[in-house]
């Protein structure tokens, strides 16, 4: 096989036309495709007419409006849990705003924004008694197996018991039988909760800090892409705009 001179070869990687080839594709095309969730009430779900909706999905509109002027130049592509990473990855999507927090070993795989909203763990209950975070240290607390959760109400409540459930249904259905006093996890997930089922308040406590970000290839060829999200993040956190729609979704 033909090598190419060096200086040829830097030269061709170096290039701008190069450098640009992954946002350049995007405007060629017309369109991006961003990976979202579409269960996930207020963050990504769809309304009684089929259409997604959500804070996300607000986001993923407006990028779509900041890169190709138009916002609905969007394919949006509901996606699971375990393939949030892997769609960006494996190029089947462009990115992804589907609640991924920013850790360290995501880092190491994808490239994360700057956060769009500040997640973390809090604690809903109907027990009107319960008005804080501290009321509940030797309450009984339903908590998902296996998740980080179970670390951080261990630290913030040591005394509390802490019930294992495999699902959202079963802590609801423990809930409801008088069982549990209150459920543990994500705010963003139990604000949705409390937005069907009135019955609920979400404590004001944020008992851990998650920071969601959205998903971008890795690669120098990305560069200009990632640099247009980063951007834009920083415009819609400045301008207010972002606040707002966190408001508008009952997010707290």
């Amino acid at each position: 096989m033909r090598l190419l001179p060096v200086t040829l070869a830097i030269a061709l990687f170096s290039s701008p036309m190069a450098i640009a080839a992954e946002l350049a594709e995007i405007e060629n095309r017309g369109k991006i495709t961003i990976a979202v969730k579409d269960n996930l009430r207020p963050l990504g779900y769809k309304d009684s007419q089929d259409n997604l909706i959500g804070l996300e999905i607000d986001i993923a509109r407006r990028l779509a409006e900041e890169i190709l002027g138009d916002a609905d130049s969007v394919k949006l592509v509901p996606v699971s849990n375990q393939d949030r990473l892997k769609v960006v990855i494996d190029d089947e999507v462009d990115i992804a705003i589907a609640r991924v927090s920013d850790t360290a070993s995501r880092r190491r795989i994808v490239a994360l924004s700057p956060h769009y909203y500040l997640d973390g763990t809090g604690i809903i209950t109907k027990d009107i008694t319960f008005a804080k975070a501290d009321d509940l240290r030797t309450g009984r607390i339903a908590v998902l197996y296996n998740s980080t959760t179970i670390a951080v109400v261990r630290q913030r409540l040591p005394q509390a018991e802490l019930v294992g459930v495999s699902s959202y249904q079963e802590a609801l259905d423990l809930l409801e039988a008088g069982e549990v006093n209150a459920f543990a996890g994500d705010r963003t997930v139990l604000a949705g909760w409390q937005q069907e089922y009135s019955q609920y308040q979400l404590l004001p406590e944020r008992l851990s800090g998650e920071p969601l970000c959205i998903v971008m290839p890795k690669g120098i060829q990305y560069q200009p892409l990632r640099n247009k999200i980063y951007n834009a993040l920083l415009d819609w956190h400045k301008s207010g705009w972002l606040q707002e729609r966190i408001e508008y979704w009952g997010l707290p």
